[in-house]
């Protein structure tokens, strides 16, 4: 991991007011690398690096950095709830019924919460999470379907 990388990653923890600790480190290069995954797939991918860590630390790094707004969890229906590191904008997500992938889509009005409800019931609404469902690409132009696993 080049140096400037993790001096940006503890400048980042110490900004939000969190220590800089090996598994938050661990976790945050890792998404770097990776975007849409599962804590399943985070911990495999620190786990060489960190092989005293376990999938709770890795839960627990995780709602950490999303309750500090460094990550942000998005929860497909169907799905384990997902990690990324793209925070801050007024982004959605695009999920495949067919192999599960998720890809970002930027908001079509482009500011927040880019929809308006009809009725708020009182309520001030800043945001709006929406799911566009389909299927991608490789599984539009497949007949086989997806292992069980990969499906959303």
């Amino acid at each position: 991991m080049p140096t400037t990388r993790v001096t940006d990653i503890a400048s980042t923890l110490r900004a939000a007011g969190l220590k800089v600790t090996a598994p938050r480190t661990a976790v945050l290069h890792a998404l770097d690398s990776m975007s849409h995954v599962t804590a399943d797939q985070i911990f495999a991918a620190v786990h060489p690096a960190l092989p005293g860590t376990s999938l709770q630390a890795v839960y627990g790094v995780l709602g950490a950095l999303t309750d500090a707004a460094i990550i942000r969890r998005i929860e497909p229906a169907g799905s384990p709830a997902r990690y990324e590191r793209r925070v801050g904008d007024n982004h959605h997500h695009l999920v495949c019924t067919g192999c599960g992938l998720v890809a970002d889509v930027d908001c079509a009005v482009g500011h927040a919460p880019c929809l308006t409800p009809s009725n708020t019931e009182g309520f001030v609404a800043t945001s709006a999470e929406i799911i566009f469902w389909g299927r991608c690409t490789s599984c539009a132009s497949s007949s086989n379907e997806p292992p069980e696993e990969n499906r959303v």
